[in-house]
């Protein structure tokens, strides 16, 4: 039986479906594209009902498998025609409500480098939201009309859905391949969270497509990582596809931009909003506590075998369905490489894969054109030839995202590594020239964590930074790639963070600019991991060490008129830690490069008085 679940006074009963609704032809496709049917837009004439699907792993200890709190919303023409109609699947650790912006109980940044951090305070506890059986309405109005069900799934922990929230491990991955599983009538589904009656997903074609954005862009990734059956595309928004790249850098403590603090045991008492008291106990207690705690290691930053676990690319053999990953160049919360390095993955395994990027910052799907083009072909089969189009679709500057300009790949196969050396010049400003300096140089900056990166940046003077700007662009440059900068540098203590911008010059001070108007990339690195991401290695005060690491990937044309600026300085306000001020990093500018992934190959500038070779 049909169930739509309406709550009545604490109690749940359930209606037989309208059943006057219009017969329909589903789909409609034009021009590649599943079409809106009206018929389909009235949501009188939708289902709505919950269930529970039973998993293959037990994480909360009660000996009984795990089971996932499920909402269907699909045509009531899957009743009445017996339509079996492809799927569009969300999940999330979001739906029953979180934590809230309450920022108390982070991990407070002002710790020094290498000591143990000072204890944290206990998190709220998350008010649960929502009702039966509606999950999330999110997608449904995309897709719904256009003939297809959309799906919902509370992740492990969270909402009605039991187990306990992981962040990145393995029950992450296997509550959504259990959801595809009984999508495919391969798994088994419940009307309730224990015991129930059978429910089978006899309206479903057995393709589905997922999609969702941050968090809810990486359940995608990780259900396409088990390989399961029947999933047959996914398009991640934003995707957090590593928790060690996006808690630490390099073997550097560093947190994601906005939430200063937070670290992955944060995260799960942020999403922690499912099971009763005692569930809630051993969760965490085994995860939170011994699990996450007992690992992430904020005193040093190394990696190990805990972020081994819970970094995609590590499963990313896994993945054969087809792959439109969507990021910004200017997400300073989950940083572009997340999207870029899998990206790249899927095109050396020979998994069909496409990329869109856009200018701003987190968040910002791909048009709901191009998006129906991949689901119409995927899950309907439709030929519309998306698989041959452009690799590469990416915003330029100032352009609507709804238009994004397309290039044969990322990064462009015309960049080209060019490489800039820096002049001295602090307190002030140094040069960035095309050719080596020929005598010994070196610089010292002093670390203070009281000053953002932009004032720094905007600086006329200080101590604080050491910056180097080539000339004045003579012709705009377009940068496609990953720059890597290559320093030598000693510190007068055992530990020290390091940070690199890259900025563009002059800074746009105008009412409506914004920070990414100047900021091109950043990076983040610890010098006492230059042997070893696994184990930190003290400083020797004094002693000079080469630290050479990759800024975060982009896609930007620089106009003519700026300059390239490459800033390097200690503790990053909004991201590091903050240790007692007064550390110096000297810098040995002779082994200093930066490399810049030019298209062309070549930078060209304006005539100075100083001789600065161009070629």
């Amino acid at each position: 039986m049909n169930r739509l679940w309406i709550p009545v006074s604490g109690l749940f009963l359930f209606l037989s479906p309208p059943s006057k609704a219009a017969e329909v032809k589903i789909p409609v496709i034009e021009e590649g594209e599943a079409q809106i049917i009206k018929e389909l837009e009235d949501s009188d004439y939708w289902i709505r009902h919950d269930l529970w699907v039973e998993t293959e792993f037990d994480s909360d200890g009660d000996d009984m498998l795990d089971r996932m709190h499920v909402s269907v919303t699909r045509p009531t023409q899957t009743d009445t025609q017996s339509l079996k109609l492809p799927v569009i699947y969300n999940s999330s650790p979001y739906f029953a409500g979180t934590a809230g912006g309450d920022e108390s109980y982070f991990w407070d940044p002002r710790q020094e480098l290498g000591a143990e951090p000072p204890q944290r305070s206990a998190a709220p506890a998350v008010e649960r939201k929502g009702t039966r059986p509606i999950i999330s309405k999110r997608h449904v109005k995309d897709w719904l009309p256009r003939g297809f069900i959309v799906v919902h799934s509370s992740a492990p922990g969270t909402g009605l859905s039991q187990g306990c929230p992981t962040v990145g491990g393995n029950p992450e991955a296997l509550a959504p391949k259990a959801v595809i599983d009984w999508l495919c009538g391969r798994g088994k589904g419940f009307t309730e969270p224990v015991g129930g009656e059978p429910v089978e997903a006899y309206w479903s074609s057995g393709k589905v497509g997922m999609t969702g954005t941050s968090y809810n862009g990486t359940i995608p990734l990780a259900a396409a990582t088990t390989g399961v059956p029947g999933l047959e595309v996914i398009i991640p928004v934003a995707p957090n596809t590593s928790y060690y790249h996006y808690y630490r850098s390099n073997g550097l403590v560093r947190h994601p931009g906005g939430y200063l603090g937070e670290d992955i045991d944060v995260l799960y008492d942020f999403i922690h909003s499912g099971g009763d008291e005692q569930t809630q106990a051993y969760c965490d207690c085994n995860v939170r506590d011994e699990l996450m705690q007992g690992n992430q290691d904020r005193a040093t930053g190394d990696y190990n075998d805990f972020w081994q676990s819970r970094d995609y690319l590590n499963r990313i053999d896994g993945v054969n369905c087809a792959v439109l990953m969507a990021h910004a160049f200017n997400d300073w919360n989950v940083v572009p490489e997340h999207s870029i390095r899998i990206y790249q993955a899927l095109r050396n395994n020979g998994v069909q894969a496409q990329l869109y990027m856009h200018q701003g910052g987190h968040g910002g799907p791909p048009p709901i054109s191009m998006m129906n083009r991949w689901f119409t072909h995927y899950l309907y089969g439709e030929d519309n030839g998306v698989e041959n189009d452009s690799k590469s679709w990416i915003v330029r500057e100032n352009d609507e995202r709804e238009k994004p300009t397309e290039y044969p790949d990322y990064p462009h196969p015309w960049a080209k590594d060019v490489l800039v050396y820096p002049v001295s010049g602090s307190p002030q400003r140094g040069r960035l020239q095309m050719v080596p300096i020929e005598e010994p140089s070196t610089e010292t900056l002093v670390d203070n964590f009281s000053f953002s990166g932009e004032s720094l940046a905007q600086a006329e003077f200080t101590d604080h930074r050491l910056i180097y700007t080539t000339p004045e662009l003579s012709e705009a440059v377009h940068l496609s790639g990953t720059p890597r900068v290559k320093l030598r540098m000693a510190c007068d203590r055992p530990a020290a963070n390091l940070s690199v911008w890259l900025v563009s010059l002059p800074w746009n001070t105008k009412n409506n600019a914004t920070i990414t108007d100047n900021i091109i990339t950043r990076g983040w690195a610890d010098p006492q991991n230059t042997k070893s991401m696994r184990e930190s290695e003290p400083l020797v005060p004094g002693q000079f060490y080469d630290v050479e690491f990759d800024l975060q990937p982009d896609d930007q044309v620089i106009a003519k008129g700026q300059q390239i600026g490459l800033m390097i300085f200690s503790s990053d306000r909004d991201y590091t830690l903050h240790p007692t001020p007064g550390t110096k990093l000297t810098i040995d500018l002779q082994q200093t490069h930066l490399s810049l992934p030019v298209v062309g190959g070549t930078l060209h500038f304006k005539p100075t008085n100083e001789a600065v070779q161009n070629e």
